[in-house]
């Protein structure tokens, strides 16, 4: 519901623009924004069926938190740009509904974009882009308990080390003062990872979030 909210704003902000009256660019705000971010992170949720668990589909869930971002741009054009996002490695936590913890992983998701600037000199600066996302997941301590597992014992999981996805986002700047702007973000990511036991595939995880942030930016 979140993100269909802001999802219905940034577009409407979008097609509010072309009555906005644009604002002069300063000759030197230069081709390179930096933005700090805080962005929502909201999972999918969404697994294939466990049938050496009994578990049917869609039981695991992965835990919904904010974390910090941060973007590099580059604009080639003032139309023309690419936007690298960043952050540093995230602890998520893993259950089973109805069951409880599974425990926890890390993922660092690096993402880089192109995007298109559609009204690059005005006061309300919206975009579009499209690129990928490479996800790097670490320290996973997961395991199945013993309360769910076919031999009675903890079950020790695995998860692959990485995943490639397309990423698409829509946003816009809004300029304050000269080189500085607010930011609303919306990005949807495909994130996904096979979920292995004894080094075999048990499932799949269909995380694919969506990303809502709002931040601040400075143009050099």
């Amino acid at each position: 519901m979140l993100m269909k909210i802001t999802t219905k704003f940034v577009v409407g902000a979008v097609l509010a623009a072309a009555a906005l009256t644009a604002i002069p660019a300063q000759a030197d705000e230069g081709p390179f924004e930096i933005r700090l971010r805080a962005v929502y992170l909201d999972f999918a949720q969404k697994s294939d069926a466990i049938p050496v668990l009994g578990l049917p589909k869609d039981q695991i869930e992965v835990n919904k938190k904010t974390i910090p971002d941060i973007d590099l741009e580059y604009f080639f054009t003032k139309n023309i740009s690419t936007e690298l996002v960043l952050t540093y490695p995230q602890s998520q936590t893993v259950s089973v509904k109805g069951v409880g913890d599974l425990g926890t992983f890390k993922h660092l998701p690096p993402t880089l974009t192109a995007k298109w600037n559609f009204i690059p000199d005005g006061f309300f600066r919206p975009y579009v882009g499209v690129g990928v996302n490479l996800t790097f997941i670490s320290n996973v301590n997961l395991k199945v308990p013993a309360a769910i597992s076919p031999t009675e014992a903890d079950i020790p999981l695995d998860l692959s080390s990485t995943s490639v996805g397309f990423a698409g986002q829509i946003g816009a700047d809004f300029k304050i003062v000269d080189h500085w702007f607010a930011n609303i973000d919306v990005k949807y990511v495909q994130l996904g990872s096979d979920v292995k036991a004894g080094g075999a595939t048990v499932t799949k995880v269909h995380l694919d979030p969506w990303l809502i942030g709002a931040g601040v930016g400075y143009r050099f």
